[in-house]
C-alpha cells in the first residue's frame, strides 16, 4: 500500500517515448504501482493524502449520485421496454460500468491518481488522464498498461483548458473534473466550469500558499481576483479567496457552486464543490462574499459584504447594496483599516457529506493508508462552526503582553457568555466562535485583571495594548469550566502530518537533472534571505 523502490520517479514531464529503464523509480500507493522517471514525471509523496481524501470524497459522491439515478428510474419505471437492459447497481470497481461516473484529469502526469480512482472508486465508467508533456503521456499509457485499467483509462496528450473546452463544445460533459496544478489554477477554471455536468464536481487544489496568504497581494488579485491579507487566518482566508474566484468563473455562465468539503492541509488547499447551473441563483453569490476590513494594529477583522439578500413572501428575493460601513479606524486600538477580498463568506462544508464519509472510513478503516488522519481531519471538519476565521489565543495575548489564557479557561468563558465556540482544522490552539471581537477583548481584560498583570512599562510604549487595556469590559466574562469546554470528541485525533521528508512541501517543477540540481541550489541559497538580512540589519545599528 505505500513505499518508493528505487528504479525511476515521479508524477509530472517532458519529452521521451519510452521509459527509461536506468534511471526510474516504481511507487506502490494504494491498489497502484506506477513506473515513473524522476527528471521528466513529476510525483510527491506528500500528496497521498490529497489523493486519498480525493478518493474518498469520489467513492461518496458516486454513491449518492448513484442513489439519484436508482430514484429517477424507480419513478419512471413503467416506462422501460421489455427488451430494454437494465444497469445493475454496485458494480465491480475494476470493469467498465455504463451507469457509472466520468472523470477529466487534466494534470495527470504520471497517471497514479486516475489509475487509483479506475482501481479504487466504485462504479466508474470512464477516467481521461490528460497532460501536455510527451514523457508524462508516455509514462500514462505505460502505467495504464502495466496497472490494466485501459478499459477504464484513456491517456489524452493536449492543453488542459483547450481538451476541455472541445469537450465542452462537442457536448461531452464530466462528472468529476480534477484540477491538480503547480501553483495556482486560474487559468484552468473558465473550462473546468464549463464542462463540468450540472450537479458534477469539481476538484481543485492550488498550492501557491505564498500568494493567497498575504505575501503578495497585487499578485493574488491578478490570480484569483482577490486581494490577500496577512491575518492570523490566513489559512482560512487562502480558502475563501479561492471559492470566490471558482464561484466568479462559475458564475459568468450561469452556474453556481455549492462547496462540499474545503480543507487547508500541510502546502496546499484542496477545495471539492458542485457545480450547478441556474442563472436566477448566481445572483445570490453578492450576498454569499464579503470584503475584509482588518486592523493594523491589534488584527481585528470586521466583514462587510457585497450584497444583501432581502426575502420577500410570495416574491422572488431582492438584492440590495449595502451601505458603505461608518467605521475608518478599529474601535479597540484606534488603529487604522486595511482592506482585503473579496471573499466567500458562506459555509465552505456539506456536514451531510462530510459525515457520510466518517461513516465510510468508520467501516474501512484500513483502506486508506492517512485513514487516521482523514478520520481526524474530517472530524475536525465536521465539528467546525460555519463562521469566518479563527483566533488563535496566543497571538491575540501577544498584542497586550499577557500570559496566555488556556484553551479550556477560554473556551469556558464564550460558552458561559452564551456564545458557541469550536476548533478549526487549520491551525492548533485556535478556536472559531460567533462572539463579537468585544467579547473576545473582554475576555483578556477580564483575564488581565483576574490575577494575571501586565507590564506597567509596557503600557506606556505600546498604544495598541494601552488602547486596549484602557476600556472597561463591558460584558461579564466567566472562567468557570463549562460542561460542553472540554475537547473530548476531537482528543487524541491527528490532524497534522509530521515531517515525512527534509524539504518537503510542493517539490519542484519535472524538468531534466541539471535544471533540478540548479534548482535546488537555488533554493537552498534564498533559504532564510530575509531573516539574514533583517539580523545583519540588526547588528549594524547596534
Amino acid at each position: 500500500m505505500e513505499g518508493v523502490s528505487n528504479n525511476m520517479n515521479e508524477e509530472g514531464n517532458e519529452q521521451g517515448d519510452t521509459i527509461d529503464d536506468i534511471n526510474r523509480t516504481t511507487i506502490k500507493e494504494g491498489r497502484v504501482e506506477v513506473i515513473v522517471e524522476s527528471s521528466k514525471v513529476f510525483y510527491n509523496p506528500v500528496q497521498e493524502f490529497n489523493r486519498d481524501l480525493s478518493i474518498l470524497v469520489l467513492i461518496i459522491y458516486a454513491q449518492e449520485l448513484q442513489q439519484t439515478k436508482n430514484l429517477k428510474k424507480r419513478s419512471h419505471v413503467g416506462t422501460f421496454k421489455r427488451d430494454e437492459p437494465r444497469s445493475v447497481a454496485g458494480p465491480s470497481n475494476t470493469n467498465s460500468n455504463d451507469d457509472g461516473i466520468t472523470i477529466f484529469e487534466a494534470l495527470s502526469a504520471s497517471g497514479l491518481r486516475s489509475i487509483r480512482f479506475a482501481l479504487e472508486v466504485p462504479g466508474v465508467k470512464h477516467i481521461v488522464a490528460n497532460d501536455i508533456s510527451v514523457s508524462a503521456v508516455t509514462a500514462i499509457e505505460a502505467n495504464i498498461k502495466h496497472n490494466r485499467v485501459g478499459h477504464l483509462v484513456q491517456a489524452s496528450h493536449s492543453d488542459a483548458a483547450l481538451s476541455m473546452f472541445l469537450y465542452k463544445t462537442d457536448g461531452n460533459y464530466f462528472d468529476v473534473v480534477d484540477l491538480d496544478p503547480y501553483g495556482c489554477p486560474s487559468r484552468f477554471l473558465d473550462s473546468a466550469v464549463q464542462v463540468v455536468k450540472d450537479g458534477g464536481l469539481l476538484m481543485v487544489t492550488c498550492t501557491d500558499m505564498a500568494v493567497l496568504a498575504g505575501n503578495s497581494p497585487e499578485t493574488c488579485y491578478l490570480k484569483y481576483g482577490a486581494t490577500s491579507l496577512r491575518t492570523y487566518a490566513c489559512h482560512e482566508m487562502s480558502l475563501r479567496i479561492a471559492l470566490q474566484c471558482v464561484a466568479s468563473h462559475a458564475n459568468r455562465y450561469g452556474r453556481y457552486i455549492v462547496p462540499m468539503l474545503c480543507i487547508s492541509a500541510d502546502f496546499y488547499i484542496r477545495l471539492f464543490v458542485k457545480i450547478f447551473t441556474s442563472p436566477a441563483i448566481c445572483k445570490e453569490t453578492t450576498s454569499k462574499l464579503s470584503y475584509v476590513y482588518q486592523c493594523v494594529g491589534c488584527k481585528t477583522i470586521n466583514l462587510h459584504p457585497l450584497g444583501v439578500k432581502e426575502t420577500r413572501s410570495n416574491k422572488p428575493p431582492k438584492f440590495n447594496i449595502p451601505h458603505i460601513p461608518e467605521i475608518t479606524t478599529c474601535p479597540h486600538c484606534h488603529h487604522k483599516l486595511q482592506m482585503g477580498g473579496p471573499i466567500w463568506h458562506d459555509p465552505m462544508h456539506d456536514k451531510e457529506f462530510v459525515s457520510k464519509m466518517l461513516n465510510y472510513l468508520n467501516k474501512e478503516p484500513s483502506k486508506f493508508r492517512t485513514s487516521r488522519r482523514m478520520t481526524g481531519m474530517l472530524s475536525m471538519v465536521y465539528n467546525e462552526l460555519e463562521v469566518p476565521f479563527y483566533y488563535p489565543i496566543d497571538q491575540l495575548c501577544s498584542k497586550v503582553h499577557c500570559n496566555v489564557i488556556p484553551l479550556l479557561e477560554f473556551r469556558s468563558a464564550l460558552l458561559n457568555a452564551g456564545y458557541r465556540v469550536s476548533e478549526t482544522h487549520a491551525m492548533s490552539n485556535c478556536v472559531k466562535t460567533d462572539a463579537p471581537m468585544i467579547v473576545i477583548w473582554d475576555i483578556i481584560r477580564t483575564w488581565i485583571k483576574e490575577g494575571h498583570p501586565v507590564s506597567s512599562n509596557r503600557l506606556d510604549k505600546e498604544d495598541v495594548m494601552k488602547n486596549i487595556l484602557s476600556q472597561e469590559p463591558s460584558n461579564y466574562i466567566n472562567f468557570e469550566q463549562h460542561e460542553d469546554a472540554p475537547l473530548s470528541t476531537t482528543a487524541g485525533l491527528l490532524r497534522f502530518q509530521m515531517n515525512p521528508t527534509s524539504n518537503w512541501g510542493p517539490g519542484i517543477r519535472a524538468c531534466n537533472s541539471s535544471n533540478r540540481d540548479l534548482k535546488e541550489e537555488k533554493r537552498k541559497a534564498k533559504q532564510n534571505k530575509k531573516k539574514l538580512k533583517c539580523r545583519d540589519e540588526i547588528a549594524e545599528n547596534h
